[in-house]
């Protein structure tokens, strides 16, 4: 009974290892597929914004983009956590229908998809950022995690979260404002006091 006693702790301990490595994987991994579809946004975004005044900045985050999720995938190497193709392949899919919204246009390119689509970019960096946060926790004790090479990732992460969030208070003032006077809604027309 006492060596049935001493022995439990230790499976427990092991099992206790293999389950958060099998989380780590599961959560890079998730990571992995929103880096995917991030990156395919942010170049698609570059691109549909060629020749505007957000062309430039968006042509080097999406850039920046690219290389944060190679930053990624060397630390799943670096961590012995093997990439899962088919979540790499959901992420690029969820991206390719994400564009198939029309936002109010049927051919032509509208002003809201640039909102729309800043503002999965700064849900998706927002991601990133955590994902770096946390694996800087993890650093602390796990030598195979440099915290220089995580404490830059989060400073380009917290760089490029800024500048999405201008970028977009520029386009909404864009998108939004009315050159002239506004008709009314059909939800506005017969409210007026009486």
């Amino acid at each position: 009974m006492s060596h049935a006693t001493r022995t439990r702790p230790a499976r427990t301990s092991a099992s206790a290892r293999r389950t958060h490595t099998e989380l780590l994987s599961v959560y890079l991994n998730d990571h992995l597929a929103g880096a995917t579809a991030g990156t395919d946004r942010a170049r698609y975004l570059a691109r549909s914004c060629r020749g505007t005044d957000l062309g430039p900045t968006l042509e080097a985050i999406a850039g920046e983009i690219a290389k944060d999720r190679r930053s990624l995938t060397d630390l799943l190497r670096r961590l012995h956590i093997p990439a899962r193709r088919y979540k790499v392949y959901a992420g690029w899919t969820a991206e390719k229908l994400g564009r198939l919204k029309a936002n109010g246009r049927l051919v032509r390119r509208s002003p809201l998809s640039t909102v729309v689509e800043l503002e999965m970019l700064r849900a998706g960096v927002t991601g990133k950022i955590a994902c770096w946060e946390a694996l800087r926790q993890l650093a602390e004790s796990d030598e195979r995690l440099d915290p220089a090479v995580l404490d830059d990732l989060l400073h380009r992460g917290h760089r490029q979260l800024h500048a999405l969030e201008e970028l977009h208070r520029e386009q909404t003032a864009v998108t939004f404002h009315a050159s002239g006077p506004q008709a009314p809604t059909p939800a506005s027309r017969g409210t007026g006091a009486r």
